[in-house]
């Protein structure tokens, strides 16, 4: 009686478990190389170049020379820099709470079902968001004018005088509020989205429990969407700290309130381009980001407590 014997291919012994981890360890490098070949030339190149440029100094003799730690001794004593921080740390303080309590009110009343047309109402609340920041400075510019723009036809118009919002006690709330206006309605949308999330048996609950909407809205929807909150807030922080488009095209309508070290931004960008100061300018620029950094892990780290 003749046995039959599988064939060839089946006979094959499996590889071994070390040469299949190699092949799938290339397959997955396989997949996130380009991506850490494009992270590795737009982001850790730039800042490894900027450390370096920190490192040294140029001379009016001996070109530049290697100085070690002694622009970031300086960028500590610097009070321009210190300055524009304060400044930005209020512009932060203020502006923040208000853009985002604005945007809170909207989705939650985008969310509470009560609202007529909430499809145009988001949309059109959202829609400055699509304006480009230099855009949106420059109109915002032309109608605080009190010789050219909507303030000085108000005067004109009305004979009521009015204050200069480009004036040097009010440009930074008008900066606000033209930050405001850019991106009320892209936070809008995180808290929009997370409470669209929520589970509809909490609603159910509450109202079985006779729960009002006050109630629904302090014990279900914060709670609910507090890593949104968070994640909005981070955003807020670094977006203040990175503030430079408003000042920076503002100034032209407002030399005399806006200086070339209104923001930590609009400083380092003036060191480089205008004072040729490269290698000082990206001492000021890391100072920055380290600044940015922990205050945005400060602001994670207080959001994670309160979640727990």
């Amino acid at each position: 009686m003749t046995t039959l014997q599988p064939p060839v291919a089946a006979r094959r012994r499996p590889a071994p478990a070390g040469v299949r981890k190699s092949r799938r360890s290339w397959t997955a490098w396989g997949f996130i190389g380009p991506f850490a070949a494009v992270f590795t030339l737009v982001f850790l190149a730039p800042v490894g170049y900027s450390v370096y440029l920190s490192l040294f100094r140029d001379r009016l003799i001996g070109g530049t020379a290697f100085v070690g730690l002694d622009n970031y001794q300086q960028a500590l004593q610097d009070g321009q820099f210190w300055s524009s921080l304060a400044r930005v740390s209020v512009f932060l303080a203020v502006q923040v709470p208000i853009m985002l309590g604005l945007a809170l009110l909207v989705a939650l009343a985008l969310d509470s079902g009560r609202l007529y047309g909430k499809d145009f109402f988001r949309i059109a609340i959202f829609l400055p968001y699509a304006v480009p920041a230099v855009v949106a400075t420059l109109m915002w510019g032309f109608m605080y004018g009190t010789r050219f723009g909507l303030v000085g036809d108000i005067e004109d118009t009305f004979g009521v005088p009015l204050p200069d919002p480009l004036s040097p006690d009010l440009v930074l709330a008008s900066i606000g509020n033209i930050v405001t206006w850019e991106f009320v309605g892209y936070n809008m949308l995180i808290f929009y989205s997370a409470l669209r999330v929520i589970p509809h048996s909490l609603y159910e609950a509450a109202e079985i429990d006779g729960a009002g909407q006050i109630r629904v809205v302090t014990a279900i929807k914060l709670p609910a969407i507090r890593g949104a909150l968070v994640i909005a807030t981070i955003f807020s922080v670094i977006g203040s700290f990175q503030l430079f488009n408003e000042p920076s095209i503002l100034r032209n309508l407002a030399p005399n309130a806006i200086t070339t070290d209104y923001t930590p931004n609009f400083y380092t960008y003036s060191l480089s381009f205008s004072g040729q100061q490269h290698n000082y300018s990206a001492t000021v620029a890391i100072v920055m980001a380290l600044i940015t950094m922990v205050i945005a892990y400060v602001v994670q780290l207080r959001g994670m407590r309160k979640g727990a």
